[in-house]
């Protein structure tokens, strides 16, 4: 529990003066911060795949040029949110969601203990980085990106897209692959400075506009809630503002765009709070960075949306939203 908010009101006066300076100063920092993500290995940017799991999407996310850590991360997190026992209607299993025809054919001894088990992330991140290189090899004389026709391949099989050269004209397909490229930038180790989002100053505004409201939880902010949020709700609603959908759970929107460090942090990034440090799936708080060590935030019943700092024990990370990223979140999330 914070219990910042006595400095807080001392410095309510200060946080105002210096607030539109910053927010100003996101447009200002575009022209000064390299954008690009830059060649070579692809890491994975800090909390963003949980840490149990995490050296395995390392190691297998290098098996062949087609993949990369954050791609085949891309893919575990759209599957099943890492999930190891997810289970699907269609009798998808594990954490990389192999159909057991398919896991019969493409799993693999991740592990060397004898036992090929889709329960297992040990066999079943392995597995699932083996089976995208052999799609990458079977329409590796396809023209265009390797990437995009294995992630096409993945999705609505090879002999489509040798039939059609290239990603198929499905929609679903389609949609995959640019849900699964964009997601991968979420989970990939930023190179260099990340660059400003459009939208932040927007954001900010709404939610300086809600400071003082009673906290609700599952609050989204209707008239029938009184307008009040809970710390997602009040994240979601405030990037709504600006056009971009959110997931509703903080955990969730952890996922919606890149990763800048704490030294990075600009105005309109989301900041994020777990008693877990090496686990994104554990984020129970977000907030609204606004500069100067502070965010706005809906923070608990009983308190009101205020500012509050966001250096406590408890700090996770941050996102810098964008509406690519948001928009590649699994609706499932």
């Amino acid at each position: 529990m914070r219990r910042a908010w006595v400095v807080a009101i001392a410095a309510v006066g200060t946080v105002f003066s210096f607030l539109a300076l910053l927010v100003v100063g996101v447009y200002v920092a575009a022209g000064n911060i390299a954008g690009g993500t830059g060649g070579g290995a692809v890491g994975l940017a800090k909390g963003a795949v949980p840490a149990a799991y995490r050296d395995l999407v390392q190691k297998w996310g290098n098996l062949c040029s087609a993949i990369n850590p954050a791609l085949l991360a891309a893919q575990l997190y759209q599957e099943s949110g890492f999930n190891p026992r997810a289970q699907s209607p269609a009798s998808a299993q594990g954490i990389a969601q192999f159909i057991p025809g398919t896991w019969a054919t493409h799993g693999i001894d991740g592990d060397g203990d004898g036992k090929r088990d889709v329960w297992d992330p040990d066999d079943a991140i392995p597995s699932a980085a083996a089976y995208d290189c052999k799609l990458a090899r079977y329409v590796k004389n396809v023209p265009g990106d390797p990437t995009h026709n294995m992630l096409a391949a993945y999705n609505a099989g090879p002999d489509a897209v040798i039939r059609y050269q290239g990603v198929p004209p499905y929609e679903e397909t389609r949609n995959y692959v640019r849900r699964i490229t964009a997601l991968a930038k979420s989970f990939a180790a930023p190179v260099g400075r990340v660059a400003p989002a459009k939208q932040a100053a927007g954001a900010i505004a709404y939610a300086q506009s809600k400071l003082g409201t009673p906290y609700l939880w599952g609050g989204n902010g209707t008239p029938e809630q009184g307008g009040r949020f809970d710390c997602s709700g009040l994240t979601k609603a405030a990037y709504a503002s600006v056009g971009i959908t959110l997931p509703r759970v903080a955990n969730d929107q952890y996922n919606a765009g890149p990763h800048p460090k704490r030294n990075e942090l600009l105005p309109g990034d989301l900041v994020f709070f777990s008693d877990d440090p090496t686990d994104p799936r554990a984020i129970r708080h977000v907030g609204i960075y606004v500069g100067g060590g502070y965010m706005i935030n809906a923070p608990r019943p009983g308190a009101v949306i205020r500012f509050d700092p966001i250096d406590t024990p408890d700090y996770f990370g941050a996102t810098r939203v964008t509406a690519e990223g948001a928009k590649a979140l699994p609706t499932s999330a």
